[in-house]
């Protein structure tokens, strides 16, 4: 197995690229191929003062910028490290890609160069978010703002298999994200949706409530990407807020600092696993579902730590074999 990373996509690339894939080589032995700059990439593995032989580096001119416009960067750039990267895998020289840069500009070249599955009208972005019984796979979570009535059905499809077979999840239950429970719930979008997919072989459960998702009441949450995108940046901003105003709290009191000292010593490593379940750098990466190949993308502003679970997460991938269990499924769900 070899994993290709854009080692020049993302805010602190390739520093924090490098020191990623080194970490994923030590802890898996997995060898990372890193496409992108070469001469920046090379001073980046001396500082590192790492030797490995399951580092390679492949050259690539350019790369796309976070804040660039993706279809003008695709026409006037032809050899960006996410490019390269996708090319390696077309051409089996690799078993997945990994990137952390231009999300638009990756889904964009990823379809591009490695094409649609057969049934599948456009790819989504699949996320894990924790619940009181383990994970959900959620998606879209952000690539595809207006669905049609058949592509909600095709991620309900591909959700379901990949809960099953990366996340092993037994017989995943299939919750369509609403507004209520009831029947009259939603709009016209996934009123139609719910119809089709009470039709399909899979253990569909009905309308879930956001509320619901956190509870562990379902395995695979089924939304459109500007629904999935809202929520899923609506947890971190929550999360983010909380732990700033019990920062502020604790200052205002200064015998609660104590107290707050107190009760870390007794229940630290209990705190840390709670932390590491909302921590999305112990994922790393989201699947992008649907497409002729296994390919992971990242926050742009991910961590050496990030980028290291990114790498075995997309090993994860491969390993269960899910692209061909998916495509053989396609063709008897859809």
């Amino acid at each position: 197995m070899k994993i290709a990373l854009d080692a020049m996509g993302g805010d602190y690339a390739p520093r924090i690229n490098v020191e990623g894939a080194l970490l994923a080589v030590q802890k898996s032995g997995i060898p990372v191929i890193l496409v992108g700059d070469q001469p920046k990439i090379q001073k980046e593995l001396r500082r590192s003062h790492f030797s490995t032989n399951l580092i390679e580096i492949i050259h690539a001119s350019e790369n796309i910028g976070m804040h660039e416009k993706a279809t003008e960067s695709l026409r006037s750039k032809k050899n960006t490290s996410m490019g390269v990267a996708l090319e390696l895998l077309r051409d089996h020289k690799v078993d997945a890609v990994v990137s952390p840069g231009h999300t638009g500009a990756f889904m964009a070249l990823s379809t591009l160069v490695l094409k649609r599955l057969p049934g599948i009208e456009r790819p989504a972005i699949a996320g894990c978010i924790p619940t009181l019984k383990g994970s959900a796979v959620m998606l879209d979570l952000g690539a595809n703002v207006d669905c049609k009535p058949s592509q909600l059905v095709q991620f309900a499809v591909m959700g379901s298999l990949y809960a099953k077979i990366v996340e092993k999840h037994e017989n995943p239950k299939i919750g369509l994200l609403s507004n209520g429970e009831e029947e009259s719930k939603g709009n016209e979008l996934t009123r139609q949706v719910h119809q089709i997919l009470k039709t399909k072989n899979l253990n569909y459960v009905g309308y879930v409530e956001s509320k619901e998702i956190f509870k562990g009441r379902v395995d695979v949450v089924v939304c459109d990407g500007f629904t999935g995108n809202i929520f899923l940046k609506t947890i971190e901003g929550a999360l983010s807020t909380t732990a700033s105003l019990l920062k502020q709290e604790i200052g205002k009191r200064p015998f609660s600092k104590l107290l707050v000292g107190m009760f870390y010593l007794l229940f630290k490593d209990t705190l840390h696993s709670l932390g590491r379940r909302f921590d999305y750098a112990e994922y790393g990466s989201a699947p992008l579902l649907g497409l002729n190949g296994v390919v992971h993308v990242c926050h742009g502003r991910s961590s050496s730590k990030a980028i290291k679970n990114a790498i075995l997460t997309a090993s994860k991938s491969v390993e269960t074999k899910f692209l061909e269990s998916l495509k053989q499924e396609l063709e008897t769900l859809l």
